[in-house]
C-alpha cells in the first residue's frame, strides 16, 4: 500500500466489534491519489493523501 510523501500517512491497523462483541482484525486505508506535481522544480509523479491536496501542501503540475 502506497503511503502520502508529503505527511507520511499510510495504513492504520486496528480492532473491529460487533454488536455481540465478536472481534476481527481491520485496517484502515487514508485516501491516496497518484498526482503530478512540482517537486524541486520539475513535474513528478508522487503519492498524496487528498487532506494534503485540499490544505494546498503540493503544488500540482498542470
Amino acid at each position: 500500500m502506497a503511503k502520502c510523501t508529503i505527511c507520511d500517512k499510510g495504513v492504520h491497523f486496528g480492532i473491529k466489534m460487533s454488536h455481540s462483541h465478536r472481534r476481527s482484525n481491520k485496517q484502515w486505508k487514508p485516501n491516496i491519489k497518484k498526482v503530478k506535481a512540482i517537486v524541486n522544480g520539475s513535474p513528478k509523479r508522487i503519492h498524496v493523501c487528498t487532506q494534503c491536496l485540499k490544505s494546498n501542501k503540493v503544488t500540482r503540475a498542470m
